[in-house]
């Protein structure tokens, strides 16, 4: 089978106009939900994971989309002026607009706070449509990211630095050059932050997480079980790994882990 060709979604609201970049393969009409990817902070819809589960959903005859946010990849504008509110109304429209059929979100690190978000936000208004979400696998989850893991964590100097200049220029550990943290991203994702919110939860919902992660610690996820109001949610801790849950072994049992929910979605 070929691969799919680059598509494009135009999106314009409150946070201005935008061309999103998308590929979708569409599976076999058996009812099953289609898996939808949801980037993490900095990265895009060519990572490894994306790549690994696009070709395992090829192989099993499941429909599989995934998007660049504004500023990533091959999407229009700048990773500087990104906000939280941007990117979920570009992944709301995307699931709307461009899917037909019942999903699995499948969010990475910051795509895990936008798949928690979204579902909340189709929770709201799904009754009577197409758009359903069958289950969510979370990866890391950055949830609350920008006040719990950025703004909490900073030093005087660095928040004084954003809080003047309107921007940091944060070193990056993953040799995809340092990532610009905006005041406009830190005072924005306050009207997203979970808190101590609990979240309604109404479909199966699985968290796996590396204990070696130093960019989200595994006990965060911890802290996003308590607030979770459902039966059906485990999370999986995986001892010597790391944030990316990239190796083999890590891909292998994320794919177990979609495989098993997508049984039951």
């Amino acid at each position: 089978m070929t691969e799919p060709q680059t598509q494009f979604l135009d999106v314009a609201d409150e946070h201005g106009a935008r061309r999103i970049a998308f590929l979708v393969e569409q599976g076999k009409e058996d009812g099953r939900a289609g898996l939808v990817w949801l980037q993490g902070f900095k990265s895009d819809m060519v990572s490894t994971k994306a790549t690994a589960l696009a070709a395992w959903a090829r192989s099993e005859g499941l429909t599989f989309a995934r998007f660049d946010s504004s500023g990533h990849g091959q999407s229009s504008g700048r990773f500087e002026d990104g906000t939280i509110g941007a990117w979920l109304a570009e992944a709301e429209a995307f699931v709307r607009h461009v899917l037909r059929c019942p999903v699995v979100l499948i969010g990475s690190s910051m795509g895990g706070w936008l798949a928690l978000l979204l579902m909340r936000v189709l929770g709201e208004a799904q009754r009577g449509t197409s758009v359903t979400v069958r289950g969510a696998v979370l990866i890391a989850p950055a949830w609350d990211m920008t006040e719990n893991l950025m703004w909490a964590r900073f030093p005087r100097e660095t928040r004084d630095e954003i809080l003047n200049n309107g921007v940091w220029y944060r070193p990056s550990a993953y040799g995809d050059g340092p990532y610009a943290i905006t005041r406009n991203l830190i005072e924005e994702g306050r009207h997203h932050l979970i808190g101590d919110a609990s979240i309604r939860v109404e479909c199966p919902l699985r968290i796996l997480h590396g204990m070696q992660d130093p960019d989200v610690p595994w006990r965060h996820s911890l802290d996003l079980v308590e607030r979770l109001d459902g039966g059906d949610v485990q999370l999986t801790l995986v001892k010597d790994a790391e944030h990316r849950l990239s190796r083999p072994q890590d891909l292998a049992l994320l794919i177990r882990t979609i495989s098993t929910l997508v049984g039951e979605a």
